[in-house]
């Protein structure tokens, strides 16, 4: 199970209202023309920081800089800051709310938050101050999925020409129960278009893109015991390296939900919590042609 439902209203509250109004983050680099539709960012709530950090650091490299006088570690990808990390010990919570967060880019967050509820979701967290990173408002979709929405301070980051080194985030992917009402009420909140794709063994799936840039994927939910949320892909570069990763993670205190799999479009994807219980997706790129499953 990635996340049970019943923790998402602890966790939007951490994330605007209980937010004090001094909060400052650093601004995301880059300062590109606004990019609305295009996940921006990546945090990681976590009951178990020290824990959490170690795994991700073995695992991908990562570092994880402290933020001075904010309860938030920007975190560090090849020096590349991808995403932050806050100490759920150090919140006003009673219930575990681990999890990762994917922050989507907006034009005008009074605009897009005031566009959730007339869409079929739920607005959970008015638009709130972070400082130099801009204004955030979080959102559920229809089927309770939550995601944040951000206005940043100083433009957002900038397309790459080439994907992220291993160990970056790679994509990023909603698991639905209602694929079609899911892509009309993205569509209905920020500039996307959609395309569905029939991809043997994986049904339909749906690319949302806005710019002419695919932005993220809708996909039918594979597990029957989570409920439907936003899943963050990190890349791998190949079967190996991926099998490398996966015979550590539960000496890193982690667990393997899902072992790698090959996808029917190409390429091999594995599902992971790491020590507090958030999960993540890894994917190997390219996408080498492979069978339906490994053996």
């Amino acid at each position: 199970m990635l996340r049970p439902r019943h923790l998402f209203l602890p966790l939007v509250l951490c994330l605007g209202a209980c937010a004090p109004a001094s909060y400052d983050l650093p601004p995301l680099a880059g300062g590109a023309d606004r990019l609305p539709g295009k996940v921006v960012w990546h945090d990681l709530i976590t009951d178990t920081p020290e824990a959490t950090e170690r795994f991700y650091g073995e695992l991908f490299g990562w570092t994880f800089d402290p933020v001075p006088g904010v309860n938030y570690r920007l975190i560090r990808h090849d020096g590349r800051a991808i995403g932050g990390l806050v100490d759920q010990g150090r919140l006003p919570v009673e219930e575990d709310i681990s999890q990762w967060v994917a922050l989507l880019a907006v034009d005008d967050i009074e605009a897009a938050a005031a566009a959730v509820g007339p869409a079929g979701g739920r607005l959970l967290t008015p638009p709130t101050s972070l400082g130099r990173r801009g204004r955030v408002a979080v959102a559920a979709d229809p089927e309770g999925a939550v995601f944040a929405l951000l206005e940043t301070g100083e433009g957002d980051p900038p397309d790459r020409s080439q994907p992220p080194a291993p160990g970056g985030f790679l994509w990023d992917e909603l698991w639905a129960v209602d694929t079609a009402g899911a892509a009309a009420f993205y569509r209905g909140l920020l500039p996307y278009e959609s395309e569905t794709l029939a991809l043997a063994g994986e049904l339909d799936y749906t690319v949302l893109s806005a710019a002419g840039r695919p932005r993220a994927g809708i996909r039918p939910h594979p597990l029957a015991d989570s409920a439907p949320l936003w899943v963050n892909y990190l890349r791998v570069a190949d079967l190996a390296a991926l099998e490398d990763i996966l015979t550590r993670v539960e000496d890193l205190g982690g667990r393997v939900l899902q072992p790698a799999t090959a996808r029917p479009a190409g390429g091999y994807l594995a599902v992971l919590q790491g020590p507090s219980g958030a999960g993540i997706a890894l994917q190997t790129w390219p996408l080498e042609p492979a069978p339906e499953r490994l053996p």
